[in-house]
């Protein structure tokens, strides 16, 4: 090879490299929109129980149904299997001529979360694109595996040096006080739950990509962020699919 083709090649690896460059990044895998709230001690001490020996089944019904019911009215909601005292339906107020909240917008609603859970270990895809735009050509795969896989690569690649977590992120770690009574409603989903597209002067670096987490109000582990060089990314939003409802009651105890 000449030097002149040599020099062409090379001008060509300058142009290539030169941005902007575009990835679109996206975090899939199992998580939950959760909801919070304080309930009564009467009603905690009902509901507690009653799922307990009977499970879950009357209070998603309530909690789904109280919104178009008035008081007298919610021991009549289709299946019920229970007969709810007037002190455990948390959804209304003490207003009898009002009916219930929905879950969306609960009575003394103190958090909620939407997210994937790290437990699930979900999967990191990140793909090169021809442009910011929604539905950009596809360029190339840049990584598509395991969140956990991709921690351990840049780990192993930068000898222990690199820290992918910021941990604490904002809009966790909102416990109650302890003593207060709780019930969690909890809508499991499964797909996408962050994605958007970045736009970079240089090639992507996985060294500045990181991840931030902290713990939802019942403890669990949640990806609440992603940044890339330092800037909090912006998520364009998921796509999930629901796959059920499911209603804890407990009392706080730290």
């Amino acid at each position: 090879m000449t030097e002149a083709t040599k020099e062409r090649e090379q001008e060509k690896l300058v142009e290539a490299l030169k941005g902007p460059h575009y990835y679109n990044i996206s975090l899939q895998g199992y998580g939950a929109e959760a909801c919070y709230m304080y309930i009564s001690k009467e009603a905690f001490e009902f509901w507690s129980k009653h799922t307990e020996e009977n499970g879950d089944q009357d209070a998603i019904k309530y909690i789904m149904n109280g919104e178009d019911k008035l008081p007298k009215e919610v021991n009549d909601i289709e299946d019920l299997e229970v007969e709810i005292p007037r002190d455990a339906m948390f959804m209304h107020d003490e207003d009898e001529n009002e009916v219930g909240y929905n879950w969306y917008e609960p009575k003394e609603e103190f958090d909620r979360t939407w997210g994937v859970t790290l437990d699930a270990n979900p999967r990191l895809v990140i793909d090169k694109v021809a442009s910011e735009d929604f539905g950009a050509d596809y360029i190339e795969d840049v990584y598509d595996d395991n969140l956990e896989e991709f921690i351990q690569k840049v780990d192993e690649d930068s000898n222990s040096e690199q820290e992918i977590w910021w941990e604490d992120h904002e809009y966790g770690n909102k416990y109650p006080e302890k003593g207060r009574y709780i019930c969690q409603v909890v809508s499991e989903e499964k797909g996408t739950f962050f994605e958007t597209t970045i736009e970079t002067p240089t090639l992507f670096d996985q060294n500045k990509l990181k991840f931030a987490f902290a713990e939802a109000p019942n403890g669990e582990d949640l990806i609440y962020g992603v940044y890339y060089d330092g800037e909090e990314i912006y998520n364009e939003g998921g796509d999930t699919n629901g796959k059920g409802y499911y209603i804890y009651f407990y009392e706080q105890d730290f």
